[in-house]
This record gives C-alpha cells, sequence and structure tokens, in this order.
C-alpha cells in the first residue's frame, strides 16, 4: 500500500494540478442563444487577458435563468450575460451571482447608473438595452392603405384580423416583455385586464409562436419569403438590419407609441461558486469596454449603456428609443412573473 501511495500520489497532485490550471486559463461563459461576439473581440480578449473564453450557449433567456439557478452549488460557466430584467428577480432569489462592482461603472449611461433594485446593483452589471415593440412591414400597410395601429387596443379591430405574430411570454424574452406592456396597460384586476386583452388578441386571429426567432424569421411578411403577418413583436432596434440596398431606407419600421413598448436591460454577473471567479470580472470589465460596447449594435441588435460610444450609421439613423416605454417596476415582475404566466397559459393555452 505504501508502494502505492509513493508512486501514485504525486502523479495524482500533478493531473488535479492541471485540471485546476485548466478551468482558471479559461472563462466559460453562459449565455442565451442570441449572443454573439466577433472573432476579433474574442481574441482581443484572450490576448489582454491571457484567458481562453469558451461560450456556453444555453437556450433562450428563460432556460438560461432556469439552469443557472438548477446548478448553483456546480456551475455551468464562471460568468453569465442575459439575464434581464423580467428574470432577473428569479436568478437573484436563487443567490445565483456573486457580488461584483466593475471599476468601469462610472462610465454607464445616467439612465442606467441607478437602473438595479438596491439588491441588485452589487450583483449584476447592466450591459445592453433595447425596447421591445411592434414592427411592421411599410410594404403592406402602404399598398393596402391601411393605417399603423397606434395604441394596443387597435390589435384587436377587425382592420388588423390576422396580421400580428406574437412570441409566448411562456417561452420567449421578447414575448414576456410584451406581455408586461399589456399588464401595464391593463392591469391585472377587473373585468378588462391584460388577460382578457389577449383574449381579444386570439380572437382577432392573432398568431402565437414559441420564440421571436420564429415569429420573425418564419411568419413576418418583411423578414420570411412566405411571411403572411405584416406586424411582429421585435425591437425598436430592428429597423436598421432592414434597410435595402436598392433604397437605403429600412423595409420595417417600429410602433413606438406612448405605453406600447417595454424596455429591456440585459445584464452580466459573476456565477456563485465560479472556478475562474477573476477571469469571469475580467469579461464583465470588458463587455463594458468601449470595443464591446461599440460593437454591441451590429453584433446583437441592441444599444450599448455607455453614452460615451459612438453607433453605426445605420443604426443611429434608424433605431428608435421610446420615449414613455411601459412602466412597471422590478420589484412587481419578480413578485409575479411566474403568476401572470401561469394565468395567461391558462387563458391563452398557447
Amino acid at each position: 500500500m505504501k508502494w502505492y501511495l509513493t508512486k501514485w500520489f504525486p502523479l495524482m497532485l500533478v493531473m488535479i494540478t492541471i485540471g485546476a490550471q485548466a478551468q482558471t486559463n479559461s472563462v466559460r461563459l453562459i449565455t442565451h442563444d442570441s449572443f454573439a461576439i466577433s472573432d476579433e473581440l474574442k481574441a482581443e480578449f484572450e490576448r489582454a487577458t491571457g484567458y481562453e473564453l469558451v461560450v456556453i450557449p444555453l437556450g433562450d433567456t428563460g432556460s438560461l435563468v432556469n439552469q443557472a439557478v438548477l446548478t448553483t452549488d456546480n456551475p455551468l460557466g464562471d460568468v453569465l450575460f442575459g439575464v434581464d430584467n423580467t428574470f432577473l428577480g428569479r436568478a437573484l432569489d436563487n443567490d445565483v451571482f456573486s457580488p461584483y462592482a466593475s471599476p468601469l461603472r462610472e462610465m454607464l449611461s445616467a439612465d442606467f447608473a441607478g437602473d438595479e433594485t438596491p439588491d441588485a446593483e452589487p450583483y449584476v452589471t447592466p450591459i445592453t438595452y433595447g425596447d421591445v415593440c411592434l414592427n411592421y412591414d411599410i410594404a403592406y400597410f402602404e399598398a393596402n392603405d391601411l393605417p399603423v395601429p397606434a395604441t394596443l387596443e387597435d390589435l384587436t379591430l377587425e382592420a388588423y384580423r390576422g396580421l400580428l405574430v406574437a412570441p409566448s411570454p411562456a417561452t420567449s424574452s421578447p414575448g414576456l416583455a410584451f406581455m408586461l406592456a399589456t399588464v401595464a396597460a391593463y392591469g391585472t384586476e377587473g373585468d378588462d385586464s391584460f388577460l382578457d386583452y389577449w383574449e381579444r388578441l386570439v380572437d382577432n386571429e392573432t398568431l402565437i409562436v414559441d420564440s421571436w426567432e420564429t415569429a420573425y424569421f418564419t411568419y413576418f411578411s418583411a423578414a420570411a419569403v412566405d411571411g403572411d403577418y405584416p406586424l411582429v413583436v421585435s425591437y425598436a432596434s430592428s429597423p436598421p438590419f432592414t434597410v435595402s440596398e436598392d433604397t437605403g431606407l429600412p423595409t420595417t419600421a417600429s410602433i413606438v407609441a406612448d405605453g406600447m413598448c417595454f424596455r429591456q436591460v440585459e445584464y452580466a454577473g459573476v456565477l456563485a461558486n465560479a472556478a475562474n471567479p477573476a477571469g469571469a470580472q475580467a469579461f464583465i470589465d470588458f463587455m463594458l469596454g468601449e470595443g464591446f460596447q461599440t460593437a454591441l449594435p451590429d453584433l446583437m441588435y441592441v444599444f450599448p449603456v455607455r453614452a460615451d460610444v459612438e453607433l453605426p450609421e445605420l443604426f443611429a439613423r434608424f433605431a428608435q428609443v421610446v420615449a414613455v416605454p411601459a412602466e412597471i417596476t422590478a420589484e412587481a415582475i419578480a413578485e409575479n412573473r411566474d403568476t401572470w404566466i401561469e394565468q395567461w397559459v391558462e387563458r391563452v393555452g398557447r
């Protein structure tokens, strides 16, 4: 036995050491499927920090957060990016993150310097934002001499029957954001709650699908070859990416009337029990850096949270920022989100 220990114990120590070095020499990022980073930016981060960036996509935002909650004791990564203000409360309630305040927080736009709830601020850092709004196919509305809907209620009128495709709030983060806008507009009690509103939408032949990608790229008439729906739940920052080479103008536009849009903020945080918390902190700092923030519009069609970075020309011209988004507090979302989704599923049945 002594011979066995003498021979193998040093080798075991070497193997353990190599395994630990492999973990700490890489930064594992868990994120949603829409995350994007260019090869150049990835190489820049790795060159500047000495860490290898490993990206682990885990589905949509809801799936990402659920898996982070289930693996808190043995996390799938070191850093999480992509939890938004619709799911932030669930992550915080389940102690998903370790505290970290990036020194670059001082570069945040004034709109986001105090954006988090007081309990959230030590744990997560805002990285991007975007307004979830209705987008429309400009050519369709012009060809049919149809006015663009000016209110949420307009969508229930006969003139807009069968024109809207929306992702489900039960399976899609943009879908949930749009549902929250209807919660803010109609409330949750009485004879005309948000649930009654959604029943009217469905009665007016609104199509509900599983994801934003399906809604936009399969059914939206301005993006899908066989799309039949000229209205879609998307982002006010989507139109710049529909600019026609022939006209130099977008083929879509957003409806940004007061109260019709919901502002999504996406956060990053160091995962509790991460194997490489220092690397996770380094990547959060990198995401707040000028290079990554400047690239965000082209990478993920969202706005940077730093006010000092220059937006791409088409983004600056055609992306819209909503003046009066729907108002609903992070505390109300955290407390009621699951109940509202369950009620929606029971009433709408999608």
